[in-house]
């Protein structure tokens, strides 16, 4: 090939130094016993005839089948990665010329690689997209002709945003677009990120909220094979940025992000005990959790028919009334109860023996008036809240003490207020002789007496857990186990909150808040799918993390000048490397072809 007057002609040749994978095996000791995690290395060799090792994934604890089926996947990828010899263009070895009638002479001294942006994960939320079918699923309901951009691809933009770099629709228009594939995943120029379009689609969506959780339950039951037998059900609150007087629902009221001085809604959500969320409700800020249970019963049986589920909650959401409406209607739950109810069952239990769940969970199981007690003990639990107690009785103790030189009555009272307030239950445990009211605070009328009889009473309890069920037919064992899944529910709103980025809210309209919470569920319903694919095939990784390891693949813009004085252009993304293709091959998809290049006129693009 001729590359103009000062080359005569170019071979460029690519070799794979690198000697292969293989499983790495690492040992650490903790608390007197080895554990063992496994680790995907490969060697590398460097100058002077020396290797390097490289760990190119961390995969943790793995199971006996997990680590044969990382050995088999890295005998396949080494198949390919023997020594290879590949020109970049076709050329004649005598006349330097390729006469090919599909090949271009070029001048490749003056090549450019231009517009460098993310592909790789940007391409694989739009492969999660579409493998649950939600480009027909929406493109039948928003789309419309007399539209020049199609707005299920605005939702999709919109989703995937939150997915990987979560943003407002503004810093989507402003910035991310630009820095991404999107435009060519979408097969859309710019048009599709403007700002008012992106706000339009937000009040499209809303309308078809229950029928799209209908639709992605019965998508993941044929894809998954999952059961919804035992639902999750928990409250979580998301708060405002802006006063937010013209929204209903924005209200103050006991914030769990600890903001209380901000506005707020809640969010109601069920998911499987996968992590599978099958719908959810955006309630008014100031809702009491105890109203909120009986509504939803009624609109789960609307929307899913009528069986025997059983909800797990925790303590603060169902009263007495709602579970005995449970009971009565043959609907299953399992719940937390107040630790001072242990009083009332103190006798009765003191007569069971102990049965051991594991190293660390020990439990006593009691029948009455057809509902099951559980009283769990954990070794873990018990450490975790005895330090946080010791941590705040130690503050509490240390601000009393500079509290005797206080002088200033009402400093003084405040101040104390403050720690009373870290310090919580613990508290109880000191006894205070406070000062007359009056101006000043004499030398020794404050004093304070650690009372040690109500602190080992305080912590006796520490580290238990007392559950009620009317499931009459199982073991505590395996009452507890099943309990143990409400963490899946908590780790659906970190995803919400903090990944996903759902909080704070900028929005102030009712239908624009509820419409953000809405494309954050879609998000959140791309990352856990993604998530149980990888758990069936590459146990160990998590979704974020393959979204990491998959951004490192690039786009850019190859551009060549022709002899001929033309432009000859071509969008490439950079080849995987082992890591991601380690990933691609668990996720068994592939990515898409090149485009076929471009030729322009000059420098004019048509």
């Amino acid at each position: 090939m001729s590359s103009g007057t000062d080359l005569p002609y170019c071979q460029m040749n690519f070799i794979c130094d690198n000697l292969g994978m293989y499983l790495k095996k690492h040992q650490r000791k903790k608390n007197g016993k080895y554990n063992t995690y496994y680790s995907i290395a490969e060697k590398r060799k460097v100058s002077r005839g020396r290797y390097v090792e490289k760990m190119v994934l961390y995969l943790g604890e793995i199971s006996d089948s997990q680590k044969k089926s990382w050995e088999k996947s890295i005998e396949i990828i080494n198949e390919d990665n023997q020594p290879v010899r590949k020109s970049l263009f076709a050329y004649d070895q005598d006349n330097h010329i390729c006469q090919d009638v599909n090949t271009i002479p070029i001048k490749l001294s003056a090549m450019k690689l231009e517009n460098p942006r993310s592909f790789g994960d940007c391409w694989l939320g739009c492969q999660i997209w579409e493998m649950l079918g939600l480009d027909r699923f929406w493109s039948e309901r928003i789309d419309t002709p007399k539209s020049p951009v199609e707005y299920s691809k605005v939702l999709k933009l919109l989703t995937v945003n939150r997915l990987i770099k979560p943003g407002s629709e503004f810093y989507v228009h402003h910035h991310w677009f630009a820095q991404t594939a999107m435009d060519v995943l979408l097969d859309c120029d710019y048009e599709v990120a403007s700002k008012d379009r992106l706000y339009r689609c937000l009040d499209k969506i809303l309308p078809y909220k229950q029928e799209l959780c209908s639709y992605l339950k019965d998508t993941w039951q044929m894809m998954f094979h999952l059961e919804y037998d035992i639902l999750l059900y928990d409250i979580t609150s998301t708060y405002f940025e802006g006063l937010c007087q013209a929204n209903p629902k924005a209200k103050f009221g006991h914030s769990k992000d600890r903001r209380s001085d901000c506005r707020q809604v809640l969010i109601a959500l069920v998911v499987t005990p996968d992590g599978f969320p099958i719908h959810y409700e955006v309630l008014q800020g100031n809702t009491s959790e105890k109203v909120t249970l009986k509504p939803l019963l009624n609109k789960i049986e609307s929307m899913y028919g009528k069986a025997h589920r059983i909800w797990l909650m925790d303590r603060g959401i169902p009263t007495e009334a709602t579970l005995e409406y449970m009971r009565h209607n043959d609907i299953g739950y399992l719940v937390g109860t107040p630790r001072k109810l242990l009083d009332e069952f103190q006798q009765k239990l003191s007569v069971k023996d102990w049965q051991d769940v594991n190293d660390n969970v020990r439990i006593k199981h009691l029948d009455k008036d057809g509902e099951c007690y559980i009283l769990a003990r954990s070794k873990s639990r018990k450490a975790k809240e005895r330090a946080i107690r010791q941590r705040k009785l130690r503050r509490y103790l240390d601000g009393l003490e500079k509290l005797r030189k206080y002088r200033d009555y009402d400093r003084f009272m405040k101040r104390l207020g403050v720690l009373e307030n870290e310090a919580g239950v613990c508290r109880k445990c000191v006894i205070l002789k406070l000062p007359a009211q009056k101006t000043r605070v004499k030398e020794g009328e404050f004093d304070y007496e650690f009372d040690a009889g109500k602190y080992r009473e305080m912590i006796s309890r520490d580290g238990t857990y007392f559950l009620r069920t009317n499931q009459t037919g199982k073991n505590g064992a395996e009452l507890w186990e099943e309990y143990m899944l409400q963490c899946n529910v908590e780790q659906a709103f970190k995803e919400l909150k903090s990944d996903l980025g759902i909080r704070p809210v900028y929005h102030h309209k009712e239908d624009r808040v509820d419409a953000h919470i809405f494309v954050a569920f879609l998000s959140y319903c791309l990352g856990v799918s993604l998530r149980y694919r990888l758990r069936s095939s590459a146990c160990g990784l998590t979704g974020q993390g393959v979204l990491e390891t998959i951004s490192r693949i690039q786009m850019l813009d190859v551009s060549f000048e022709t002899l001929d004085g033309r432009t000859l252009l071509m969008q490439r993304y950079t080849e995987p490397q082992e890591d991601q293709r380690l990933v691609l091959y668990h996720l068994k998809m592939e990515l898409p072809r090149q485009k076929p290049p471009k030729i322009y006129a000059g420098q004019q693009r048509k």
